[in-house]
């Protein structure tokens, strides 16, 4: 049985909200005759949720790695709707490479967006939903946010960063009626694939393990079998569940790759248990 999450008009605040899932998301509030917060680096890009719903749209600028601009928001969100009853962190972007492939400059560019941007406007929301005593905070992990592969090793870490916060998050905002929803899609025609995906040189000694991931990563893009409104409609359904999960998969590769992740580390686990057991200090007389 599911109740719902709020009665309506909701208000949804999404970040990155100009293309893929964050404009599918938009425009799934919309729909339901909901307000949206609609937030981007470039506002223009925003025009078209505008022009649908203008009394029920708010579009505002937002780099989530600018200092002052998450907190800036979601003042002129509460100002102008009263509330924020759903955050949606979606902005960010992939790059791949292997390791070494990746300069420091540029781990440290992923993190600061994929996982400190989304705190920071986190962070920025927590006092109204405290205030509230309801709402969600929905992160937009992925697949790679639960095991990575050869090439995914500086976007795997963002999102397992994001989603070992998500964690912790869920238990300190329980007592105060919020949930925390990890969202871990597969493979979705977004631009994640595309104009979101910075690829890195390549060294000849990676071609064999990172090769076929980085061709894999740009052979994809427009081809992907996920619908990003049917991933909107997803999320709508988790929230709305009396017992909403922590994580929720979304497409069939996204399944198959954390049960099949699941299932070694049960085993590994199982296998390994005598070792493991057998670090404490020896019993004493």
């Amino acid at each position: 049985m599911t109740t719902s999450l709020q009665t309506p008009p909701r208000t949804w605040f999404i970040t990155g909200a100009s293309s893929g899932f964050g404009q599918a998301f938009a425009s799934h509030a919309l729909a339901r005759g909901d307000n949206v917060v609609a937030t981007a680096r470039n506002p223009a890009r925003l025009q078209a949720l505008v022009e649908a719903a203008p009394e029920r749209v708010l579009a505002l600028t937002l780099d989530v790695d600018r200092d002052g601009d998450a907190e800036a928001a979601v003042d002129a969100a509460v100002a102008r709707f009263g509330r924020i009853d759903v955050l949606i962190n979606n902005a960010g972007y992939a790059v791949v490479g292997a390791l070494e492939e990746t300069s420091l400059a540029e781990l440290r560019a992923i993190m600061q967006t994929n996982f400190f941007g989304a705190i920071a406007v986190t962070r920025a929301v927590l006092p109204v939903l405290r205030r509230q005593r309801s709402g969600a905070i929905v992160n937009i992990s992925s697949l790679g946010g639960q095991l990575s592969y050869a090439g995914f090793s500086a976007y795997s870490a963002t999102k397992f960063a994001l989603e070992g916060a998500s964690e912790a998050l869920a238990l300190e905002m329980a007592p105060f009626g919020v949930k925390v929803l990890i969202v871990e899609p597969g493979a979705f025609r977004t631009a994640l694939q595309g104009a979101a995906m910075r690829d890195m040189p390549p060294i000849e000694a990676y071609a064999d393990s990172v090769g076929p991931t980085r061709a894999f990563a740009h052979g994809m893009d427009g081809t992907q079998e996920g619908d990003p409104a049917k991933a909107a409609e997803a999320i709508e359904q988790a929230l709305a569940a009396e017992r909403t999960p922590l994580r929720l998969q979304l497409g069939a590769d996204a399944v198959a790759a954390v049960r099949g992740h699941a299932e070694t580390l049960l085993a590994d686990l199982a296998r390994w248990e005598p070792v493991a057991r057998a670090t404490a200090f020896a019993a004493t007389a």
